[in-house]
């Protein structure tokens, strides 16, 4: 009996259909008479030429498929084969059947009703389906088109002409077309309660992972009542998102969160692909930027801080990240040592980067002594910080339209009429949820706001979301103790806000209107800058002298 079934699946390798039929009559009654006889799901592989490449065999449930090889190359390419499974159950088309289309990236899959005398029935194809242009929310998009074709006899398509065409609208997919150099990355957001705010964080994510260096292929948003402990999205979901960066060609996974140690593991593995989170993306982006001696220590410092944790999994997950977005800057050499080794470097770093704040605090005294009045510029990273102080002081700070396009602490004196000057620095931006190792590790930097006679706080008046902006950037300032400090809101690229908006953010909080690009407003600026701290200098030495002579 089984002599004679392998006779009889041995044959179907003989067959073979014209390469514009789907499948010939034929074929598909050898397949469903071969299926009903065992009793087992019967599938076939076949070529663009019509040939059988493989022919295989499940349980009456589903069809185990071998190794296909590599695919061809290109994400718009599909592997070339077609797979035909019977189907001894009225079911159709299984989800593990479509799964197989979309991770193997098949021509189509398809399903043979066998019929009670063993005769082909209804067939049930489906096909991959372009990419479209659009936000992916809790699997809103389909991957693939699915037809029904009632006998073999009215299949009439010419499919050699159909799977062609569909090759070409994948090449012409605007999130297929790859940017030289460039790993291509699908955003993951999670939102538990606040979509508004989830929303916005993952337009934030695109801004960071454009900065870095990504190619942002697709941004997928998914509401849950609360994030799973082990792989935050859930496996189901996770499975889902796995086909979907096969269907787009994608190598990364970026999630608008910080992962636990072991949720990292556990996607990476489930993946096998390489996961970033939010605050690798930052990390990575502050390697790319740090240009002095102290900057690269920080972001080594603070690479560590992130790293030491997560030693454990670098076997796994973190062995992807290495040459690429997240593995990279003054650290990457460090990925391979162990906890203690790891340990020490950190207390190295400690070590010289207080020296240099030791330096640091030594030039602020200097420049106390000479009764210099300072003024800081804060704000949200890409507000415009670094434009503003080459307009107020003529200087050529690097100012880039990205997020932390600067990160060294840039001072310049400021003169005005009369021989009087103040002292202008420029700091690092912030962002919302700014990573605590950042913070740690930049903190002997920040200590240049303690300083300050005055917080110009810069804000992108043409940002839609410049009041979240404005409350992120007061709540560093309160966790570093500076709530208290006398602030300016300065409101910049007003030139491109809209009026009305910029009327009501000016009635609502105060502040200065300008545009640092144009230089409109910067001349009421300075005026107010000098008033505000030479009036406050003027004060504190009559405070000083009155408290003199009381004694």
């Amino acid at each position: 009996m089984k002599a004679q079934q392998s006779r009889t699946l041995r044959a179907l390798y003989r067959r073979r259909v014209d390469r514009n039929q789907f499948i010939s009559p034929g074929l598909a009654r050898a397949l469903t008479e071969t299926s009903q006889a065992i009793g087992r799901r019967v599938g076939l592989l076949i070529d663009r030429q019509g040939e059988v490449d493989k022919v295989v065999v499940g349980d009456a449930h589903r069809v185990f498929l071998p190794d296909l090889g590599a695919r061809r190359a290109g994400a718009a390419r599909f592997r070339g084969v077609r797979l035909i499974l019977t189907s001894l159950r009225p079911e159709g088309l299984t989800e593990d059947d479509l799964t197989d289309l979309a991770l193997l990236q098949l021509d189509a899959v398809s399903t043979i009703r066998v019929l009670p005398d063993g005769l082909p029935g209804e067939i049930e194809y489906a096909t991959l389906l372009p990419p479209a242009a659009q936000e992916v929310e809790e699997g809103s998009e389909k991957l693939w088109r699915i037809e029904r074709v009632p006998s073999v006899h009215r299949f009439d398509d010419d499919w050699s002409a159909l799977i062609t065409d569909l090759e070409a609208q994948f090449a012409r997919a605007p999130q297929l077309q790859r940017v030289e150099g460039q790993e291509r990355a699908i955003l993951v957001a999670v939102a538990t309660k606040d979509v508004h705010k989830a929303r916005r964080g993952l337009r934030e994510l695109g801004r960071l992972a454009d900065t870095a260096g990504l190619q942002v292929a697709d941004r997928v948003l998914q509401r849950r009542r609360k994030v799973d402990g082990r792989t935050v999205l859930g496996q189901g979901k996770l499975q889902e998102l796995v086909i979907r960066s096969m269907h787009l060609g994608v190598e990364v996974l970026v999630f608008d969160r910080e992962l636990a140690p072991s949720q990292l593991r556990n996607i990476a593995q489930t993946t096998d692909l390489k996961v970033l989170d939010r605050t690798q993306l930052i990390l990575d982006i502050f390697a790319q930027h740090a240009k002095t001696r102290e900057g690269k220590l920080q972001v080594e410092l603070a690479q560590l801080r992130y790293r030491m944790p997560r030693l454990a999994i670098m076997p796994t997950a973190m062995s992807r990240l290495t040459g690429g977005i997240g593995g990279r800057g003054p650290g990457e050499t460090k990925l391979e040592i162990n906890r203690r080794r790891a340990q020490e470097r950190v207390t190295r770093l400690e070590r010289q980067l207080q020296q240099l704040s030791r330096n640091r605090t030594t030039r602020r005294q200097r420049r106390d002594r000479s009764g210099i009045p300072v003024a800081s510029i804060v704000g949200y990273t890409n507000a415009g910080k670094s434009t503003l102080l080459n307009r107020m002081t003529r200087s050529e700070v690097v100012a880039e339209d990205q997020l932390f396009a600067t990160l060294d602490p840039t001072t310049r004196r400021m003169r005005f009429p009369e021989q009087r000057e103040i002292v202008l620095t420029d700091t690092v931006g912030f962002i919302e949820d700014l990573p605590k190792t950042l913070v740690a590790a930049f903190r002997s930097t920040l200590e240049e706001l303690e300083e300050a006679d005055l917080l110009l706080h810069v804000l992108d008046a043409s940002d839609p979301d410049v009041a979240h902006h404005r409350e992120s950037v007061q709540r560093v300032l309160a966790d570093l103790g500076l709530e208290h400090r006398p602030q300016l809101l300065i409101w910049n690229k007003a030139d491109a806000a809209d009026p009305g908006v910029l009327r009501d953010l000016l009635d609502e909080h105060g502040g200065i209107a300008v545009s640092a690009a144009t230089g409109e407003g910067l001349d009421g600026l300075v005026d107010h800058v000098e008033r505000r701290l030479f009036r406050q200098a003027a004060e504190h030495a009559r405070a000083e002298l009155k408290q003199a002579q009381g004694a």
